[in-house]
């Protein structure tokens, strides 16, 4: 019991989400429908980037992306390398693939280049780029996956079109924030210590089906096929056959976490005296209702929760896609960066929230009143 409680006390969002659980299952008992309400596909889409990315670790086979960053020699171009590889690649894999892809390489880089120092600010701002970066495709996030599902009425690139002011405001506030931090040495020398491991050759079969796999998933992603499932399968059994150990490397206390989440947002949307509350509070109050309630339940289940009041679209989807500068738990996306960080720096957690608050409500409060003056421009 002993260890189970300091592992509890160490891992702050697996409590957190643990205790929103219960508390949701205590809100709504459990119906017959109740696992119908878990989104079992981001489960499974998460598990499989998971091993992916844990097999393109063992077996370096971002080394590439590795050499080039490596070779940009000063720390303000390196951090512009790769917050803006999250921003841009968050637009077409998703906000949490680009972080579970960028992360790590960052804390190589920087750890490498001696330049520790700068791994929390560089990822919070990694973080803001994947929810801002992933705003302006139908398809970046799973709120604008669901939302862009359910109004027919909105073409592509009328879309595109209403999403684009908030991109590019987004752009311009990422390089100012990065010139702050850089502010008292623009062009500070970061020098790597080694070089990356070489690829051996007799793992060349194993780099070749992590890639594959990779671009399975990609596929799944891009296409929202409903065939995920027979994806997952052919990841665990292809896995299975080529490198069954990298199961043991999965960090499945962030699936857990993820899981926790979707039970409470699932029962509190079943529950039928919080909804009929909502019909009559959320219409016209969109941006502001689904900031708020993102806070509790992030906003992918916030979305889904608050779609059938909405009157104003603009408004539910621009304050879903600024919820997640807010707190952790406004974007998962968010939960999966502070759990990438604290796996390599166990007890950081605590300073890991304090400087991504920081960073994000600093973003958050120059985007907040321009997206809310946007709301007044109808899709339809």
């Amino acid at each position: 019991m002993k260890k189970a409680l300091d592992f509890l006390k160490k891992d702050l969002m697996l409590t957190v989400s643990l205790l929103a659980a219960a508390a949701g299952l205590i809100i709504t008992p459990p119906k017959a429908d109740f696992l119908a309400g878990i989104d079992w596909r981001t489960l499974g889409t998460l598990f499989m980037m998971l091993c992916i990315l844990e097999g393109f670790k063992k077996e370096n086979v971002l080394r590439p992306v590795e050499n080039l960053a490596s070779g940009l020699g000063t720390t303000t171009a390196l951090s512009l390398f790769l917050i803006f590889g999250v921003f841009f690649t968050s637009m077409f894999v998703t906000n949490d693939v680009s972080l579970i892809i960028f992360v790590p390489l960052t804390i190589l880089l920087f750890r490498s280049g001696e330049c520790e120092q700068y791994i929390l600010p560089v990822i919070s701002m990694e973080n803001i780029a994947a929810i801002r970066g992933s705003l302006l495709t139908p398809f970046g996030s799973p709120q604008n996956l669901f939302l862009y599902g359910q109004a027919k009425e909105i073409s592509f690139a009328r879309f595109l079109l209403h999403m684009s002011p908030l991109s590019v405001m987004s752009a311009v506030l990422l390089v100012v924030f990065v010139l702050v931090l850089y502010r008292k040495n623009i062009k500070e020398k970061i020098i790597f210590t080694h070089e990356s491991e070489p690829w051996k050759k007799e793992r060349k079969p194993q780099r070749i089906i992590y890639i594959a796999l990779f671009l399975l998933v990609m596929l799944v992603i891009i296409t929202r096929t409903k065939f995920w499932w027979a994806a997952l399968i052919v990841v665990v059994a292809s896995l299975l056959v080529a490198d069954r150990k990298i199961f043991l490397r999965v960090d499945y206390v962030l699936i857990i976490t993820f899981l926790c989440f979707f039970v409470f947002s699932s029962s509190i949307a079943g529950n039928e005296r919080i909804a009929e509350f909502l019909s009559g509070q959320v219409a016209h109050r969109e941006y502001w209702w689904v900031i708020g309630l993102s806070q509790i339940i992030s906003n992918v289940p916030a979305s889904i929760v608050l779609y059938p009041f909405t009157k104003n679209f603009a408004g539910l989807i621009y304050g879903a896609d600024t919820a997640g500068l807010c707190s952790l738990i406004g974007s998962l996306a968010s939960v999966i960066n502070y759990r990438i960080y604290v796996r390599e720096y166990p007890g950081n957690g605590r300073k890991f929230i304090k400087t991504f608050t920081l960073v994000s409500w600093a973003f958050f409060a120059v985007v907040v009143i321009p997206g809310y003056l946007l709301t007044r421009w109808k899709f339809y």
